[in-house]
């Protein structure tokens, strides 16, 4: 009956929000516009590259990876040195975004892993992305950038200390029913096989999923030329964030332009932009290594297995990413930044907070909260809530909560919300009081 009601009131929803929508409102229409064009967006540069090979990374965790092994290193019994190590290590080198981390961290989780090192390497993931924290020091300032890498790594270990502090009588119900389970059958390879098929998947992901810093010289047809970033780009047009004056528009406005109106737009060279020019090269080595593994090591039934396993995660989470993102960019339009800039114009108690739950609620691609804090700090905010939204932003979103809440509950969920919010506001305001 619960779940009657929930589809009852997901439809009273969309049937309120459809009957008394103000469509004659022009920011109305401005926000259906945005949040299609966000969703389109998602759908060219982020689906195919990013989520789809993470759906088939997860399968692969809950068919080729032995519960056993999940266990030993993750599980509740684990050294909790070793479980947080290995959390926290392999949610960073992943260098990815939270939608790439969250089908792995069903994977792992649904197999075993204990809710402690689970939330490390949900954290850790997006949170601790090397060449995140390098930009950020580059762009936002050297202390800024210190700022997040240590705050990122400390948040993983202690947030996943405390999930498991606080939910410590459901991991030692885990614990119990785990030992009663009978001895696990001998594996079908040696553990080596299954680690290194999975690590070149992984690879794939890291190298499709290579992010474009998006620096540009643009030049238009009217003979204007100016830097900036591209934030988004849509079949046909492309969203910049300015990097400096232009006429009316001030350095950190985003304007949007049609790609007829585009004549040049040349890339501002750097390493990163290097491997991202042969990107697809490099994933195309990594899935041609999976495919010689997956036919000289796999049966036919472990392949259909990881199939039927890989659409079960596709139809849990696609949807809800979908969703969230849809509607971050619908409230994206309802939002506008000068307006958040005057909330977290100081280092008080409510900026830091204000900073940390719009972190934790708003959708950031990745490396795009770069741009977008930068546009903020030149409207007058502060570095304490600039250090909390960077905190608490890479790891959540809309998006990301749905999807959380299916796999871990609404408990945990919250919880984890929690968690994130009071730290990111806490040390936003510490380090506001010392680097401000």
């Amino acid at each position: 009956m619960n779940r009657e009601w929930k589809i009852f009131a997901g439809l009273a929803t969309v049937f309120v929000v459809a009957y008394t929508l103000p469509l004659g409102n022009s920011n109305i229409q401005g926000a259906i516009q945005e949040a299609f064009r966000l969703l389109q967006w998602y759908a060219r540069n982020h689906t195919l590259a990013c989520v789809v090979p993470a759906l088939f990374i997860a399968g692969a965790i809950i068919t080729f990876l032995s519960k056993d092994s999940v266990m030993r290193y993750l599980g509740p019994t684990a050294n909790p040195v070793m479980a947080y190590t290995v959390a926290s290590v392999s949610g960073c080198v992943l260098a990815v975004c939270s939608c790439s981390v969250l089908p792995m961290f069903a994977g792992i989780y649904q197999l075993g892993a204990g809710l402690g090192p689970a939330a490390a390497f949900l954290y850790s993931g997006p949170a601790i992305n090397v060449l995140a924290i390098f930009l950020s020091a580059r762009v936002l300032g050297l202390s800024i950038g210190i700022g997040r890498v240590v705050g990122a790594v400390v948040f993983a270990v202690v947030i996943g200390l405390l999930m498991a502090t606080v939910f410590r009588k459901g991991e030692r119900a885990k614990v119990e029913a785990a030992m009663r389970m009978p001895e696990p059958e001998k594996p079908r390879r040696h553990i080596g096989k299954t680690a290194l098929y999975l690590a070149c998947m992984i690879l794939f992901l890291v190298f499709s999923d290579w992010f474009n810093p998006g620096n540009v010289v643009v030049k238009t047809s009217d003979g204007r030329e100016f830097k900036a970033v591209v934030i988004h780009e849509t079949k046909d047009s492309i969203r910049f964030q300015l990097e400096q004056d232009l006429g009316s528009e001030k350095s950190g406005d985003k304007i949007t332009l049609p790609k007829t109106e585009i004549t040049e737009m040349q890339e501002r060279r750097t390493w990163v932009l290097a491997i991202y020019h042969v990107r697809w090269y490099l994933a195309g080595l990594m899935a041609l290594a999976v495919i010689i593994m997956a036919w000289r090591w796999f049966e036919r039934d472990e392949l259909r297995e990881w199939m039927h396993n890989t659409w079960g995660f596709a139809k849990l989470l696609v949807p809800l990413l979908y969703g969230g993102v849809f509607v971050v960019g619908f409230m994206s339009v309802l939002l506008p930044e000068k307006q958040v800039a005057q909330l977290v114009g100081d280092n008080s108690l409510r900026a830091n907070l204000v900073a940390s739950v719009i972190g934790a609620f708003w959708y950031f691609a990745t490396l795009t909260e770069i741009p977008i804090t930068q546009a903020l700090m030149k409207l007058g905010m502060h570095n304490g809530p600039v250090l909390a939204l960077l905190l608490a932003g890479p790891a959540l979103s809309l998006p990301n909560i749905l999807v959380i809440r299916r796999v871990m509950g609404n408990r945990k969920t919250i919880v984890f919300i929690l968690f994130v919010v009071v730290m990111s506001t806490i040390v936003g305001m510490f380090f506001g009081a010392f680097w401000g």
